[in-house]
């Protein structure tokens, strides 16, 4: 059970979020979010609160319940050291071709072996760096409201590519390199977007900074039972195929969803899945549960059978709050 401190930090949060949506349904929605990141008070005030909650909550419920594999921060670097440091990178090389040869029989790959002695890792909306203790990860760390001086400030909704080096100062990032990443990292961050639109640019621009190959991963809360946003999440793979992303992983955990998706060497490996399966209910979009809560139409639109109720909300709140998905010792 949540105490009182970390319902009143969830609660706080999820207000934050609800505005941003709320606000985006009336008005522009990037005025509304160029407004929300000018707001330095309200920023200082969820730093404050998302810190509290992973550092001082998140850490003592893994300690207590002892489920180690419902940790976001170490779910992300398994999956990235099973891609990177194993065989699997070149097995899904070999599936992107076999996939392209079908397409056109005279394709030939013009890639070299994927090249990797650290894991070059974006960890967009950080907070306070969670990865920065893995030394198998070389972390830049960044947040439109950073908690601790080791994560620089950056906007990743509106900053811009930036070619040449160095690309932040300042302990501010100016522009992100086209290509550059081996993984970029999205835990808790998509829900704080308050548009598909947004969240569909933020993926987007998350392929843009990518080497080709390279894996986008993807926390999101969800306390409902195995299955019961099936067809959400099938959307959100359709939705990252026709940028040009193929699912390496996606995996229920307690209170939480993990994805992992691969930029594939072309585009035309992902999109000819989303061809080949898509569904009459699946549209270009990344709707979360909470975008619902007002629009009924287009809760049916994805499978979804009604909005929830005051109480099912106070779950989520609560949920939150408990979320088990703090950094843990490495071994």
């Amino acid at each position: 059970m949540a105490s009182e401190e970390q319902l009143a930090l969830s609660n706080m949060i999820k207000a934050v979020h609800q505005s941003l949506r709320d606000l985006s349904k009336c008005s522009d929605p990037s005025q509304v979010w160029e407004q929300h990141v000018r707001n330095q008070k309200e920023l200082d005030r969820y730093a404050t609160a998302m810190f509290k909650l992973a550092t001082s909550h998140w850490d003592k419920t893994m300690e207590t319940t002892n489920k180690k594999e419902n940790c976001r921060i170490q779910w992300v670097m398994n999956a990235c050291r099973n891609y990177f440091f194993t065989r699997n990178l070149a097995i899904y090389r070999d599936k992107d071709e076999r996939v392209m040869k079908e397409m056109n029989e005279n394709y030939v790959c013009s890639e070299e072996p994927y090249p990797i002695e650290k894991i070059k890792l974006l960890d967009v909306g950080s907070c306070y760096n969670p990865f920065a203790d893995f030394p198998e990860a070389d972390v830049t760390a960044i947040d439109i409201a950073p908690a601790t001086d080791t994560v620089m400030y950056c906007d990743f909704l509106t900053i811009p590519l930036k070619e040449t080096p160095p690309f932040h100062s300042n302990n501010r990032v100016e522009g992100l390199p086209p290509m550059y990443f081996d993984a970029v990292v999205f835990s808790l961050m998509l829900e704080y977007i308050p548009t598909s639109g947004q969240r569909m640019h933020c993926c987007q621009k998350a392929y843009d900074v990518l080497k080709p190959e390279g894996l986008l991963l993807i926390v999101t809360p969800d306390s409902c039972h195995q299955g019961a946003n099936a067809k959400l999440m099938k959307n959100w793979r359709y939705s990252l195929g026709l940028l040009g992303f193929a699912r390496v992983k996606i995996e229920k955990l307690q209170h939480i969803t993990c994805m992992a998706f691969r930029k594939c060497l072309v585009k035309e490996v992902s999109q000819q899945w989303c061809a080949a399966n898509q569904e009459d209910y699946m549209e270009p979009a990344l709707y979360i549960p909470q975008d619902f809560n007002t629009n009924p139409i287009v809760l049916e639109s994805v499978g979804q059978q009604r909005e929830r109720t005051t109480e099912e909300d106070n779950d989520i709140s609560e949920m939150f709050a408990a979320m088990p998905c703090s950094d843990v010792e490495m071994s």
